[in-house]
């Protein structure tokens, strides 16, 4: 498996956003065009309809999926910061967003209390600058 850093670490499934994605707008289109050129049916509309539904499930599934990793990672991270920051930083770790902790979750444990207390001095918010600064990174190949 290649090393994990900040340039390769999104993660994307192809069959899922090369396939399923344009067989489903594809789908949309052939509904619109039946419908357009067919002349207004309910059939027509409970086609196009269906096809509009299907895309925002696809939208909304990878959305909940990634809300639900989100909540897990911020749990782990928790977890995390009991056993590897000093007092003075777990005290303050609440002060953290969920997308501060999602970008500091690659720092090794040794690098997380100098890059905590660098983004809760600084204000860091954005996830990338964040994930930029860290020198260890440690791969995370169980995203959803």
């Amino acid at each position: 498996m290649e090393q994990q850093n900040l340039k390769n670490h999104a993660k994307v499934v192809p069959g899922y956003v090369f396939f399923v994605l344009p067989v489903l707008i594809l789908n949309l289109g052939w509904a619109l065009s039946k419908l357009i050129r067919g002349g207004f049916s309910l059939d027509g509309l409970v086609a196009v309809l269906t096809a509009v539904a299907l895309i925002l499930g696809f939208f909304y599934a990878r959305t909940f999926a990634l809300r639900v990793q989100d909540r897990v990672i911020r749990l782990e991270e928790r977890l995390r910061y009991e056993r590897v920051l000093p007092a003075d930083l777990l005290a303050r770790a609440g002060e953290l967003t969920v997308g501060q902790m999602i970008a500091l979750r690659f720092a090794s444990d040794q690098e997380l209390p100098g890059l905590t207390r660098k983004v809760l001095e600084e204000k860091l918010a954005d996830g990338k600058a964040i994930k930029g600064l860290v020198v260890d990174w440690q791969a995370d190949h169980l995203r959803a």
